[in-house]
């Protein structure tokens, strides 16, 4: 069935089936690859957006559940400005192998439009669903914070 979804903030025409899930439809009928196939199963964040700037893991969230904008890591900055935590990513030198990044990039976005201060309990809490095999976590969690004070204008 063709339908309508808003994804990085154009109007994008699919048809495929209702039970497809949102991470192919990006990947395979959009073509955003940033956004990863982990596990399949929502259990390492690898694959996670935004849908109204909720985090969500696209592996379980059918075409038919979308419902509002999605956001995936090629829409978060703008082709010639990186968002600050894609800057503090890189300022922080996060990745390794880089492949849980761009899932663990859209749940910090979730948790900073929700929290825009967070403190060392809340980013765990709030990042304890995306796995990083590399463990980078330290460098991650001090990623968020130089985010969250880039975006708050200190």
């Amino acid at each position: 069935m063709a339908r309508t979804i808003n994804v990085n903030g154009a109007a994008r025409s699919v048809d495929l089936p209702d039970d497809i899930p949102l991470l192919w439809v990006l990947r395979d009928e959009l073509n955003l690859t940033g956004t990863k196939f982990g596990c399949g199963v929502a259990a390492c964040g690898a694959c996670t957006v935004l849908i109204d700037g909720v985090a969500v893991r696209s592996c379980q969230t059918a075409l038919s559940d979308v419902e509002g904008s999605v956001t995936t890591i090629e829409g978060l900055g703008t082709p010639d400005t990186l968002h600050a935590l894609q800057a503090a990513w890189i300022a922080h030198q996060v990745a390794q192998c880089g492949y849980c990044q761009s899932g663990q990039i859209m749940q910090a976005a979730s948790l900073l439009a929700e929290n825009p201060a967070p403190s060392d309990q809340d980013i765990d809490e709030a990042m304890q669903g995306i796995l990083c095999r590399c463990g980078t976590y330290p460098r991650i969690r001090a990623a968020i914070h130089s985010a969250a004070k880039a975006m708050q204008g200190a």
